[in-house]
């Protein structure tokens, strides 16, 4: 278990420029192999604590596992996917993100790891319709006795939302600056 797991949230937010781009980079398990300097200082890590450890190290537990579970679904199938991200620094700070994920392949064209490039994201949009629905979604999986049964409402819960609208995921995380 890495130390951040234990860190107490504060609920002090970092922010980053609109200019900035946060980059990493892991492996087909997860497991970090880069990632640049803004990905490291929001993190409050270092490279060298990073790299080989699970990219879950900043996962903040306000974060929907279903989002997390459709991210790798998608990326599997060998698509891209949009997403609004909250992460958790090593102290306990949180920073959101609107997150580009994408596979890396190889000379071959065979998958090898997977590159996130994640961007401030719009404020407006994270307090209007993200924050209330991810409440939503945790809501749906801590809710249940199950946490199987709980991931699987969860994701039945974004899948009709997405289907009532007649949007794939990534055209649904487009729509929301509309």
């Amino acid at each position: 278990m890495h130390e951040s797991e234990n860190t107490q949230l504060t609920g002090v937010e970092r922010t980053f420029s609109e200019d900035d781009l946060i980059v990493s980079k892991t492996d087909l398990t997860g497991k970090i192999t880069y990632g640049n300097r803004l990905f490291y200082e929001l993190a409050g890590l270092t490279e060298k604590q990073c790299i080989g450890t699970q990219h879950n190290v900043v996962r903040h537990p306000d974060m929907p596992r279903s989002v997390f579970d459709l991210l790798w679904s998608t990326l599997q199938a060998g698509e891209e996917i949009f997403a609004y991200v909250v992460n958790k620094s090593s102290n306990g700070d949180h920073y959101w993100v609107y997150a580009h994920v994408t596979s890396s392949l190889d000379a071959m064209g065979n998958i090898n790891g997977y590159h996130s490039n994640r961007r401030t994201p719009n404020r407006h949009i994270l307090n209007q319709h993200i924050i209330p629905l991810y409440q939503q979604l945790c809501s749906i999986e801590v809710g249940d006795p199950s946490p199987k049964s709980g991931l699987e409402k969860s994701r039945a819960a974004i899948s009709e939302l997405i289907s009532s609208k007649n949007l794939s995921f990534n055209e649904f995380m487009f729509s929301l600056g509309d």
